[in-house]
């Protein structure tokens, strides 16, 4: 029986990666919250890779903290294991990464959405979805209770229209054995959203205790570690060891003798699978001379025996997975607790959304996460959290907030789903920031915070703590620039074993350290007026000083874009009509609809000349 149960400002569906930040942060600025899941159990699941972080992803789970989110705090409490990656490369590129307790960080992300005030959590499956002439939406679940909301929230990963695969066998499921979202693609097909497929895979996870460990390579974490946080008081603790290990030409050839009975070779998955992140069949027959490939052998928690086999993801038979597995080093003996499986799901074309995340002809609906075409839990996060900023301010009559690409690797992500749209599950890399100087990981709090405070996710009292350190980066750096150090024994003797020249004349403690060859830790001991500063102060002048010049030309970059990005296009601008543009760009143009002159610089098919077109017709009417 049908029966009207509640009133909200802003309904999520969905509770996983993105649905969880959506749902905080609009709750968090002030405004009536539901959150509607098919089972609170796995509010916070991570189907996949139990990790958080990782190249280009740390820089989002940083980002998200600076603007008040929730991922990496979750990720510090349930960390296991803790690793900066590149160390050995630049700033610009080193990535945090953690092994998280996957049962514990879906029970702290439940437990946050429990405790958050104004927001409530629903175990329903929501099956329809209307838009009254008012612009109310109201939701329907399978049980007939009905809900309405001022804005709504799509974040429903793979469980839209889920199916899975593995080898013959196919069947309609949501990710780990989990009932799918069925009926609720239909009624985004009445609202006229354009939907499409995509596919995406896990690996098997197997029994800890039949994996022979001793034929690995292992893999420890950090013994300094850095949490995600910049709030998290204590880093995270080492508490278990990941493990390498390879695949040979014996792997190769099981998987080239039953290749046919692979789905994806057999033209049953008919979705777009991440170009990034193939299927190990897929590795085997795009690199056929590719004599090994990479296995990561991580736990999935501390009491679990379950273990992840990352880079190993398939849809073939579970006989020859067993099969494949068992060639591996390692692995002779292995068992197998849960088989891989691809899964295809709906997910909408994300040049339908604006930069806000809002659906362009359907206000006060909004998309985040895998439902936008991304991959990966941080990308995911990054969306929810921009999604329910915007529906809670649109619920407040305030502007939407807009990060573009110089301010984040967030601003980069939306940016580039909603100018250039995807043509398979997008990843986040640092390769597609052309600012990433600018945006790093360590710097995530001095680039956002200050507008999480504006914004009202970051408290008083931490945007206090983080004016103090952005106040001791600053008079740090100017004592850099005005301590003198003279040429003693000892700092000869350094500057020549760092085989970097000696001194001829007392030279400033920051010409010393834009040496690529000296550090801070190198010079202290020749540094009488150093301050007893957190080590994260003396990172940020360090960094500063020896990428000065670099910054400078980034910054001069990001000048010209936000000037083409201050060009302002009229809505409904009738591009036929313009003389001078390609017909190509006419119709990218027209469909894309970009509200600024940078954002329809950047969209694929529209050249400089048609830019320079473009700016001199705005000029011509004025715009």
């Amino acid at each position: 029986m049908e029966y009207f149960a509640k009133a909200y400002d802003v309904a999520v569906i969905g509770a996983g990666h993105a649905g969880i930040e959506a749902g905080l942060a609009a709750a968090r600025l002030g405004v009536s919250v539901g959150v509607f899941t098919i089972n609170l159990d796995w509010i916070g699941n991570m189907p996949c890779n139990p990790s958080i972080g990782g190249t280009s992803k740390g820089h989002l789970v940083r980002e998200i903290d600076a603007l008040g989110g929730e991922m990496g705090k979750a990720a510090d409490a349930t960390a296991i294991q803790s690793r900066m990656l590149n160390r050995g490369k630049g700033p610009a590129v080193h990535s945090l990464r953690a092994q998280i307790d996957r049962r514990d960080y879906a029970k702290y992300m439940k437990h946050a959405l429990e405790r958050q005030e104004r927001l409530d959590v629903r175990q329903a499956e929501v099956v329809d979805l209307t838009r009254a002439a008012d612009g109310l939406w109201t939701l329907k679940t399978r049980l007939e209770a009905v809900y309405t909301a001022k804005c709504v929230v799509l974040a429903t990963g793979t469980f839209l229209g889920g199916r899975v695969y593995i080898g013959d066998v196919s069947y309609e499921s949501g990710p780990d054995g989990m009932f799918p979202a069925t009926a609720l693609s239909g009624a985004l097909y009445r609202l006229g959203i354009p939907l499409r497929r995509f596919k995406t895979g896990t690996p098997a996870r197997v029994n800890r205790r039949s994996v022979d460990f001793s034929a690995m390579e292992v893999q420890k974490g950090d013994e300094a570690t850095v949490p995600f946080s910049f709030s998290t008081a204590s880093p995270p603790e080492n508490k278990a060891d990941c493990y390498i290990t390879y695949t040979n030409e014996a792997t190769k050839q099981v998987i080239l003798d039953n290749i046919e009975s692979s789905p994806l070779y057999g033209g049953k998955i008919h979705g777009v699978g991440p170009r990034y992140c193939p299927s190990f069949e897929d590795k085997v027959m795009r690199f056929p001379d590719k004599a090994r490939h990479q296995l990561f052998v991580e736990p999935c928690g501390l009491d679990t025996e379950e273990m992840y086999l990352q880079g190993m993801s398939s849809s073939l038979p579970e006989a020859v997975q067993v099969q494949f597995l068992r060639t591996i080093p390692g692995l002779e003996h292995v068992e197998v607790m849960r088989t891989a499986y691809a899964i295809e799901y709906d997910c909408v074309d994300p040049l339908a959304l604006t930069a806000s995340l809002e659906f362009r002809d359907l206000p006060g609906l909004f998309g985040a996460g895998q439902f936008n075409g991304s991959s990966g839990y941080e990308e995911a996060a990054a969306q929810g959290l921009i999604a329910g900023i915007n529906a809670a301010r649109r619920v407040r009559g305030e502007p939407p907030f807009v990060l573009d690409r110089a301010t984040s690797y967030i601003g980069t992500l939306i940016d580039d789903l909603v100018t250039k749209g995807c043509s398979d599950p997008y990843r986040m890399m640092t390769s597609r920031s052309e600012y990433r100087l600018l945006l790093r990981q360590d710097n995530a709090d001095l680039r956002l915070t200050p507008m999480g405070h504006m914004l009202g996710l970051i408290s008083d009292e931490r945007y206090a703590k983080f004016r103090e350190k952005r106040s001791q980066i600053e008079a740090e750096k100017a004592r850099a620039e005005a301590t003198t150090l003279p040429p003693s024994e000892g700092l000869q003797a350094l500057l020549v074993s760092r085989e970097t020249s000696p001194m001829k004349t007392g030279l400033k403690l920051a010409e010393l350290l834009r040496r690529p060859q000296l550090d801070y830790k190198a010079l202290a001991p020749f540094d009488p007026t150093r301050p007893d500063l957190p080590d994260e102060v003396f990172e940020q002048v360090e960094i500063a000083l020896k990428y000065e010049g670099y910054i400078r030309r980034q910054e001069a970059q990001v000048r010209e874009m936000r000037r083409l990005e201050g060009r302002r296009i009229p809505p409904g601008l009738d591009y036929a009509r313009m003389d001078g543009l390609r017909l190509e760009a006419r119709e990218k143009l027209a469909r894309v609809r970009p509200e600024n002159v940078g954002q329809a610089s950047r969209i694929s098919g529209v050249s400089p000349a048609d830019v320079s077109v473009l700016l001199i017709y705005l000029a011509k009417e004025g715009c």
